[in-house]
């Protein structure tokens, strides 16, 4: 059955979901935070800044103003994490009482160390809410590359709703209702990324990234466990499944950012020459605040926030990591 849909957020990621949904018959709508950005996707039929290539079908509706989200079934959120509550607050204004809210942003609110799910629950009142993650690289769903992404919520009536909407012959969607774990290693990931993006810059090896996302992925199933995450859903989509897509593909802006580091490039030339929002910096800091929160250990993201904010050099961290104590892996 065709649903109402707005998507928020007309980046790679909001435009493919638009597109992906588009062609599963649902009628959609396309909201950008500029009104300068929504008339050129219109004329164009074409995100050229993040999707070039990929032409956009004129029957998707394309709008700034965010009240395109009264009466819709369902609303995708695909903001940068940073937007994410002052979006909510304008989209509060308009969602109709049990709206279904997906998220497919990923991150972590600096400050608050809120996950994003908490910031729809309280900034918007009565809806439902469900997350979905998992390697979906935009400019591959949009061009029908077959992958799998699972969803979350406390509901699985919700999860299983988004399941529906968004499954194709090319898009699988598993469901579960570990809405905290799948945010953390959605968001977590990013940070192992820009990592693993630092020792190629270096000029590393294959074993010394298969090595960091290996410890990689037990740093973030030991802080999600700690904040009571189900630790099996790090070893699935949402956790190594993504981890893996974004530490080896170029289509990754956090790798991307990593390697550009890696080559001596600061944080801030790296961001830059990127152009796009590079969600791994952030959660790096959150990361490490939840660490000394919850009282875990997180040598990598440890050694990533001294890079990132306290002008660590890379190779000095990355020896300093491999001359720490001997240990049992488990």
């Amino acid at each position: 059955m065709s649903q109402k849909i707005a998507i928020v957020g007309s980046g790679g990621w909001g435009t493919a979901a638009a597109l992906h949904l588009f062609k599963n018959g649902h009628d959609v709508t396309l909201w950008s935070w500029l009104d300068e950005e929504s008339k050129r996707l219109e004329k164009d039929l074409e995100n050229k800044e993040f999707l070039p290539g990929v032409t956009l079908p004129a029957g998707i509706n394309f709008t700034s103003d965010i009240s395109c989200v009264k009466g819709c079934d369902l609303v995708v959120l695909v903001t940068p994490s940073k937007a994410v509550r002052s979006t909510c607050k304008e989209m509060a204004k308009h969602i109709n009482n049990g709206t279904v809210v997906v998220i497919l942003s990923k991150g972590i609110e600096d400050g608050t160390l809120c996950t994003l799910s908490q910031i729809v629950e309280q900034e918007i009142k009565n809806c439902k809410i469900a997350v979905m993650s998992g390697p979906s690289h935009a400019e591959e769903v949009s061009r029908g590359i077959p992958t799998t992404n699972i969803a979350a919520s406390d509901d699985i009536k919700c999860a299983e709703y988004i399941q529906s909407v968004f499954m194709s012959d090319t898009f699988r969607v598993y469901t579960g209702t570990d809405v905290l774990g799948v945010e953390l290693g959605g968001a977590l990931k990013n940070i192992i990324a820009l990592c693993a993006g630092i020792t190629d810059g270096i000029g590393f090896g294959d074993n010394t990234k298969a090595a960091l996302m290996t410890r990689g992925i037990k740093e973030i199933a030991r802080l999600g466990t700690a904040m009571g995450a189900d630790s099996d859903t790090f070893w699935g989509l949402s956790g190594i499944g993504d981890l893996i897509v974004t530490c080896t593909s170029m289509h990754s802006r956090n790798r991307r950012a990593g390697i550009l580091i890696g080559g001596g490039k600061s944080m801030d030339e790296a961001l830059s020459e990127v152009h796009m929002v590079v969600e791994g910096v952030q959660s790096c800091r959150a990361a490490y605040e939840l660490a000394k929160k919850h009282m875990v250990e997180m040598p990598i993201v440890e050694k990533a926030y001294q890079v990132l904010y306290e002008g660590k050099n890379p190779k000095d961290a990355v020896l300093e990591l491999m001359q720490r104590d001997p240990k049992s892996e488990n």
